[in-house]
């Protein structure tokens, strides 16, 4: 491993303020993936910035009625807590189904949000990748492309975003508060991670030194009523091939409002709002769940090995739809 220079800052515009003198700086909360990619030397900050201590670890419920989460709290205890398990119980799967016990134990939910890809290629410093070293290439659009994207990809990077909790969080339009030298800012989930574009090295729309300090859950009455369905090679620790989450209002039959979100299809969460504009005011039927989802999924553009993530969304965006609609 590369020598780099550990602090542990007092408070956050302290933390802040040292990782803006730094440009290869990064900060440290549980590091459960960035101290692995600094093993493998895929990512090689000269000053860690320990911020663990420094955010929230609590769950609290805000004014509104909703929820703010903490950036040190994690996983486990998210994922267990009795608010978000019977409000937000489509977040509390999310988590569960990710990691291991011992992982989600020490990951926090700041740290959660800015995993890296899992795509081979990134973890493989003999090959050409250009979200580790941009220019260089993309090796999954003629490579080993299974697990990669079918949604939103680019010429320069079909990887996937590996989080499963921000997935849930997009369907339940979660705001990311975060602190940087220019102060204090509130992003909505859908516009914290970016598509691949020009620029695939970066994953998020965050400023260098800006550093997540919570994120906000808004009230949602109908968010009891969603659950999160993952469809894995195996049964635990491994990364979504493609998930939902789904959020599902029925009165009478009708399908009032919805929301959803796709993991493991592209390049960030992707909310799924083609197919929820086609449901809203629909029966609740299979037939319509169907159909939802292949205008959702019409845009897709899947790679030579992984066309079978078009017909697999469709089908667990309907299995998942169905299973809410019969539970109210």
């Amino acid at each position: 491993m590369k020598p780099y220079h550990y602090q542990r800052a007092r408070d956050i515009p302290g933390a802040v303020a040292a990782l803006a003198e730094q440009p290869n700086g990064k900060y440290l909360a549980g590091g459960t993936n960035l101290v692995d990619l600094m093993k493998l030397e895929i990512m090689t900050p000269d000053m860690l910035v320990d911020v663990r201590r420094l955010t929230s670890d609590r769950i609290e419920e805000t004014e509104d009625g909703g929820v703010r989460i903490g950036a040190a709290v994690t996983n486990s205890d998210l994922a267990a807590d009795r608010t978000i398990r019977s409000c937000y119980p489509v977040l509390s799967q999310a988590l569960v189904s990710g990691a291991s016990g011992q992982l989600r134990n020490l990951a926090t939910t700041g740290g959660n949000l800015l995993q890296r890809t899992r795509c081979v290629y990134f973890y493989d410093t003999t090959t050409p990748c250009n979200k580790r070293e941009p220019g260089s290439g993309c090796s999954a659009i003629d490579g080993h492309n299974k697990d990669h994207a079918i949604l939103g990809a680019s010429e320069r990077c079909v990887a996937t975003h590996p989080s499963d909790m921000a997935v849930a969080m997009t369907a339940l339009e979660a705001f990311v508060n975060v602190h940087g030298p220019d102060g204090e800012r509130r992003i909505p989930i859908e516009e914290l991670h970016r598509p691949p574009g020009d620029e695939p090295e970066r994953d998020t729309t965050l400023e260098h030194g800006e550093l997540i300090t919570a994120v906000d859950l808004p009230p949602l009455a109908f968010a009891s009523n969603s659950k999160y369905r993952k469809v894995r090679e195996r049964a635990s620790y491994a990364f979504a091939l493609v998930s939902v989450a789904a959020a599902l209002d029925v009165e009478d039959g009708t399908v009032r409002d919805v929301r959803l979100a796709l993991g493991g299809v592209a390049h960030k969460p992707w909310r799924a709002t083609k197919a929820e504009e086609a449901l809203r005011g629909e029966q609740a039927n299979e037939a319509n769940f169907r159909a939802a989802a292949d205008i959702e999924l019409e845009d897709a553009e899947p790679l030579r090995d992984n066309a079978f993530k078009v017909p697999l969304a469709r089908n667990i965006i309907t299995r998942a739809l169905l299973e809410l609609s019969e539970e109210r």
